[in-house]
């Protein structure tokens, strides 16, 4: 599922397992937007890392008070083009 890009998976480094975010799953199937930005991270030509990095790191996103979002609260939260948008403009 990672190969076909249904999946977004990391390695640690020197670890020899893929680590899969259970951000990505609803009730223990991947959401159909996890496709969508694994394209559009390969068409910006963002690895597997760099685009865990950028889902999972703190970017100030807030409606809630106190606290960043992370691009993976998003899709969690079902806010789907956003996340997209977001993974077609990094860099």
């Amino acid at each position: 599922m990672r190969r076909a890009g249904e999946l977004i998976a990391v390695r640690p480094s020197g670890a020899p397992e893929w680590l899969y975010p259970a951000w990505q799953l609803s009730n223990g199937v991947p959401r159909p937007v996890v496709s969508r930005i694994v394209t559009a991270a390969r068409e910006r030509g963002l690895g597997e890392q760099r685009l865990y990095d950028l889902l999972t790191m703190r970017a100030g996103l807030g409606r809630r008070s106190g606290s960043e979002r992370r691009l993976a609260d998003l899709i969690a939260e079902g806010e789907d083009d956003q996340v997209v948008a977001a993974v077609r403009a990094a860099s």
